[in-house]
């Protein structure tokens, strides 16, 4: 089983930076792609970001430029830079590690408040 906790979520003013972590443990599959997804209250839970094993980087639009995804694969940690937050932004982020679909794991989700 795999389990991920995430860290590093709070409050932050717009235009504030915040770094969310993720570490992985149990029994992880290499190579694999971890990612951020956020939802907030009433909407679906939509991509933020995804890297790949190798550092491939997947962005949706609406952070492009704003949020840094990397990763240390041999921590099996994941981490979000969100810079320049703004009040859209709020939501409750979650981690994701797959590496198929049948093998998707998520955290239990870290607040993510911008107030403007």
């Amino acid at each position: 089983q795999v389990q991920l906790v995430e860290s590093g979520g709070g409050l932050v003013q717009a235009g504030g930076s915040l770094r969310l972590s993720c570490a992985a443990s149990g029994s992880i599959f290499s190579p694999n792609t971890m990612g951020w997804y956020r939802q907030a209250p009433g909407k679906q839970r939509n991509l933020v970001a995804t890297i790949t094993h190798y550092g491939n980087t997947n962005y949706a639009d609406s952070v492009k430029g704003r949020f840094t995804i990397s990763r240390d694969n041999a921590k099996n940690t994941v981490y979000l830079q969100m810079n320049n937050v703004k009040p859209e932004d709020t939501a409750i982020y979650y981690c994701n590690l797959r590496w198929v679909i049948t093998r998707n794991y998520w955290g239990q989700g870290t607040q993510v408040t911008v107030s403007s």
